[in-house]
């Protein structure tokens, strides 16, 4: 009875070892496929903000809320199932997938472009604002919504490639947590930083003179600082998608893009000092190029074909 007894407790902690040795590779894969995807994940604390820009303080927060509930259903109910699926049955389907999302990514950014050169967004904003708040709000939320489904779908798939000689357990568990860590961080970087100006307003009525200058130096400059999260978030749409793009091609046979890109890499990278940042920039650059011409070849061509249909509806009344 002893020995089976001290053989049953050496079963026990062989198993415990195990348990524990499998948590230790969940959290190394963990940690490496979400430091691997940081860039997209930058681009998407960088594209959310817009949807908030011009709303009224006291549904920042609730808007944001409703995006970040979205992201998850999106990684979770959606993503995670077909990541999981393509894996396991299709893996060549999910660049051609990645590369539809990155034409989207392209022609949303490409059109925020296009609306700011025509000035044709003035007569949205004037549209939105005689609309119903709610439905303004309800069109604000699908919209980052839809965005951020493509952007979760860039971040899973840089996840999943990076287990994909894992088991299917651990491929599932990977990108649960890297799903939740990413929505929890990108979401709530941007919880903060649309409430910045409300944080420095009540410091600027603080006693102490130092705080109320940081109070004030927040208040001036958060506005500022939104503005140019706007216009990063438009650039971010750009480079990502045309990033995407750009890569997507490589097994197709179409490498010349991804040369180029490695091109402009190579030649930040030989800077002095700033080589690493200046490699970033020069790939980031590119992709941005190609980008906006893809985009811009969508925009041209949904105006051309509503244009058609215009003329066509005036020749038959």
């Amino acid at each position: 009875m002893p020995s089976g007894l001290v053989a049953l407790l050496d079963d026990v902690a062989a198993i415990t070892k195990l348990a524990a040795a499998s948590l230790d590779d969940v959290a190394a894969a963990t940690g490496k496929a979400g430091s691997k995807a940081m860039g997209v994940i930058l681009d998407d604390a960088a594209v959310t903000p817009r949807y908030v820009t011009g709303v009224t303080p006291d549904r920042e927060l609730p808007i944001i809320g409703r995006i970040a509930l979205g992201s998850v259903r999106n990684k979770l109910l959606i993503l995670l199932p077909a990541a999981l699926l393509m894996s396991a049955f299709a893996p060549w389907l999910i660049t051609p997938l990645l590369m539809l999302g990155g034409c989207y990514l392209c022609f949303e950014g490409a059109e925020k472009v296009f609306e700011v050169i025509s000035g044709h967004h003035g007569e949205e904003a004037v549209a939105a604002k005689a609309a119903d708040a709610a439905t303004v709000e309800k069109e604000t939320v699908s919209g980052a919504v839809r965005t951020d489904l493509i952007l979760s779908a860039e971040i899973m798939a840089i996840a999943l490639a990076d287990v994909a000689a894992a088991s299917i357990v651990t491929q599932a568990i990977v990108l649960v947590l890297v799903s939740l860590a990413i929505t929890a961080g990108v979401y709530g970087a941007v919880g903060l930083i649309v409430k910045m100006d409300d944080i420095g307003l009540h410091l600027a009525r603080r006693d102490a003179a130092p705080v109320r200058a940081i109070g004030r130096a927040l208040v001036t400059g958060m506005p500022i600082v939104m503005r140019a999260l706007a216009i990063i978030g438009t650039a971010a749409m750009i480079w990502v998608g045309g990033g995407i793009l750009v890569h997507g091609l490589e097994p197709f046979g179409f490498s010349g893009p991804a040369h180029v890109a490695h091109a402009f890499s190579a030649a930040g990278a030989g800077l002095p000092v700033i080589g690493g940042a200046a490699s970033w920039v020069a790939g980031a650059v590119f992709s941005g190029i190609v980008g906006l011409v893809a985009g811009g070849v969508v925009v041209a061509g949904l105006h051309l074909i509503a244009a058609l249909r215009r003329r066509s509806h005036r020749a038959g009344q």
